[in-house]
């Protein structure tokens, strides 16, 4: 009963195994990066930088179709290009970065949804706004791989100037000419992973897997190494459960994979030992005060 239910699918079918292996490559290189932009209080900036490289897939799309290369380069410039713009208008404006963002966020998902309909079916705008998970090929694979692996080894040379401007950038501003360099970095591997989640989730779900698995292991860990790993975690799960809930259940897969974080955060918010809604109300119980160590 439990090969049926849990392991058959992967064993039988390899797509599903496919599947799989992207998720899991998705929750070992987003995830951290959720975690540190939740530290850096820039988990909305995520989800606009999410909308920020449709326009960029959708022309690849208009180009070449739905070529993984064509899509992937177009996501990528655009997104770049947004993070820029944005940064250059708070700069010699007087508008905020958030309020930029979610100018240009808003911009760019109205024009790739444009762009998509004007060559495409609604299947094909279905597919970029939700991805296909289940028909990952090896060039996607090995695509998901290699941004997570690269998004790995830079996390690991950056991890102490990340962590210092978490805590205080004006500190590390004041110190080190490495704040401006982390930053955009820092940017790029949101851009990157992004544009990796966008092959298997789309770009309504791609954000979903890197700030809900962080906002969950808030819950469970006090310092950041046990967030990354937290994070990773609940990661994997909702993609290990939620490809399952799709296959018995013939849901769709990307929004299974977010809803079973989701749900996860849900618990996690009421009975997590750091700073939930029982360790609260009940401080005595708690073994942490639910400040994050950085």
């Amino acid at each position: 009963m439990i090969w049926d239910a849990l392991i058959q699918p992967f064993a039988d079918f390899g797509f599903m195994r496919r599947a799989l292996l992207g998720c899991v490559a998705i929750s070992l290189g987003a995830t951290p990066v959720g975690v540190f932009l939740m530290l850096r209080r820039m988990s909305l900036t995520g989800d606009a930088m999410a909308h920020a490289i449709l326009p960029g897939a959708a022309v690849g799309f208009l180009i070449s179709g739905l070529s993984l290369g064509a899509m992937t380069i177009g996501g990528l410039i655009a997104g770049m290009l947004v993070a820029l713009l944005s940064g250059f208008v708070t700069r010699v404006t007087a508008l905020r970065e958030d309020a930029s963002l979610a100018a240009f966020y808003l911009i760019s998902l109205a024009l790739g949804v444009l762009i998509v309909s004007t060559r495409g079916s609604n299947v094909d705008l279905i597919h970029v706004l939700f991805g296909t998970v289940l028909a990952l090929d090896n060039a996607a694979l090995v695509l998901l791989c290699s941004i997570t692996s690269v998004t790995l080894l830079i996390l690991a040379i950056l991890f102490r100037p990340l962590v210092l401007e978490c805590a205080d950038p004006q500190f590390l501003r004041s110190v080190s000419g490495l704040s401006a360099l982390t930053h955009f970095t820092f940017l790029a591997l949101v851009v990157m992973n992004l544009v990796g989640g966008f092959q298997a989730l789309g770009t309504l779900m791609a954000v979903g897997i890197m700030i809900l698995p962080a906002a969950a292991a808030r819950f469970w860990a006090a310092s950041i190494g046990g967030l990354i790993i937290g994070a990773v975690c609940v990661a994997a799960v909702s993609s290990f459960t939620g490809l399952l809930l799709s296959y018995h259940f013939s849901m769709p897969s990307g929004p299974a994979i977010i809803l079973v974080a989701g749900v996860i955060y849900a618990v996690s918010l009421f009975i997590g030992p750091v700073g939930s809604v029982i360790a609260q109300a009940y401080p005595s119980h708690t073994l942490r005060t639910g400040k994050v160590e950085k």
